[in-house]
């Protein structure tokens, strides 16, 4: 069994404060992502875990031992890091396997568990290269590699496919998730790009300067946000806020217009509010919002649409090719039953 447990985790950097009591569970053989934007504190957090950064205040708990003072080669726990972090110098099999004779394993025995990483990841047939000879998704798997090797309680991955391209990036995620449904180790993976996190965790903990702003499933941080920034983060292309002056149905935004609300708005909500609407929950319409149409991003399978409704900017997906021109004006109507409302800064039903 292999758990993790942070308990009111902060952390000081002078009198700089970068977490702010940042509390966590995540289960045996759970795949939770960390997501933020840069500087939100989940790398430190990450490598607080590790043991490569100490903790200011509170507590780490793995497997039910406190382990704030537990030198990080004794926390059982394998980080795989951005920077591949590979010894230029060595084969495949010596980066594979310099952990495991650091240790002091028999060879025979080290050679057994690093041919079994290689054959998961597909690289039995570079052991012999040098990182100078691999493309940057094998030198990916080799960190990959010799964090298995040492069959950790815990792996930590601090935004690992950063460096590759979107093809590759694609290619090497499936490969992770893949490690993760076979292998069953518990999992905490940073990045920054909520697309990863959507499709490979089975939890997510977004956050926002130094504080958790909400921990769920995929999709309930896409379907029910608690705050203005998960609802605005989550989500590609980003959900679209208006905010303004509520009265009745009518919201006023800063600029003046005045945007007819569906019925679905709560019942005696008044003042300033921010209404939320996903790019596939709005259509285009005879009568509706006014948008002027700024750019067209043509995707394929759907398209982009974005413009700004008064001084706001706003985005609509279109699944025909039926698109607008640059410049011209457009009405959108939205899905009443797909709005989401949010007042001083929490969610209102």
């Amino acid at each position: 069994m292999s758990t993790l447990t942070l308990k009111s985790i902060t952390k000081f950097y002078g009198t700089l404060q970068v977490l702010h009591g940042i509390d966590l569970e995540v289960r045996d053989g759970e795949f939770v992502a960390l997501v933020g934007p840069s500087g939100c504190g989940k790398s430190t957090l990450l490598r607080m875990i590790a043991g490569l950064d100490s903790v200011t205040g509170g507590e780490i708990w793995l497997n039910g031992i406190c382990v704030n003072e537990v030198a990080p080669k004794d926390r059982g726990v394998a980080m795989v890091f951005q920077s591949y972090a590979l010894y230029p110098h060595m084969t495949v099999r010596e980066n594979m396997g310099f952990a495991l004779r650091m240790a002091g394993m028999p060879k025979a025995e080290a050679a057994v568990q690093i041919d079994r990483a290689a054959e998961i990841l597909g690289l039995s047939q570079l052991m012999q290269r040098r990182p100078k000879e691999l493309s940057g998704g094998q030198m990916q798997r080799v960190a990959m590699g010799r964090a298995i090797v040492r069959n950790p309680s815990l792996f930590l991955f601090d935004e690992p496919l950063s460096n590759l391209d979107a093809k590759l990036r694609h290619k090497v995620r499936g490969e992770i998730q893949a490690l993760h449904l076979r292998l069953g180790t518990t999992t905490v993976y940073v990045t920054h790009d909520q697309v990863e996190a959507m499709t490979l965790a089975d939890r997510i903990v977004v956050m926002n300067e130094g504080r958790v702003e909400q921990t769920g499933t995929p999709l309930q941080l896409y379907d029910r946000p608690q705050t203005p920034f998960v609802a605005g983060f989550i989500g590609s292309p980003a959900m679209n806020l208006f905010t303004g002056t509520l009265a009745g149905t009518a919201l006023r935004l800063a600029s003046g217009l005045v945007l007819e609300m569906p019925d679905a708005i709560p019942k005696g909500l008044a003042g300033e509010v921010s209404i939320g609407i996903r790019p596939e929950h709005l259509s285009r319409a005879g009568s509706g919002w006014p948008m002027q149409v700024q750019i067209v991003e043509t995707m394929g399978a759907e398209s982009h649409v974005s413009g700004l409704i008064g001084a706001q900017e706003a985005t609509l997906t279109v699944k025909t090719r039926d698109f607008p021109a640059i410049g011209s004006v457009i009405r959108l109507r939205p899905d009443p039953g797909a709005l989401h409302v949010f007042q001083n800064g929490e969610r209102r039903e």
